[in-house]
């Protein structure tokens, strides 16, 4: 199951991703527990400073990632299950075609 963590920063993170621009991604990085795995962390505009997308095997192990990368970041997480569209439909439905959510706009499908 994927999760989305919305991060931000405390004052102390932003000064190390200051002195450090690889820092977020050196904090990703420090965080290995088994069955988890780090897709991908980007900066962001907006609220939060940065989005990191991590792949774990149920809620329990997605809190405790990242609880662990909310220490080693310096800031506040709020960490979220992301829910393929197509797992909203009901199992009968006849317009479920597809078992992922469709492609975006200029995006081949598989």
């Amino acid at each position: 199951m994927q999760y989305i963590l919305l991060v931000r920063l405390s004052p102390e993170g932003i000064d190390a991703t200051l002195d450090n621009p690889r820092a977020p991604l050196e904090a990703e990085r420090s965080v290995s527990m088994p069955g988890v795995s780090a897709l991908g962390i980007y900066a962001v505009l907006g609220q939060y400073d940065f989005v990191a997308i991590i792949d774990a095997p149920d809620n329990d192990a997605a809190a405790r990632w990242s609880i662990a990368f909310s220490a080693r970041i310096r800031g506040e997480i709020t960490t979220m299950p992301a829910v393929p569209i197509s797992h909203l439909e009901g199992p009968g439905d006849p317009n479920r075609s597809m078992e992922s959510s469709e492609p975006l706009p200029g995006q081949t499908s598989n």
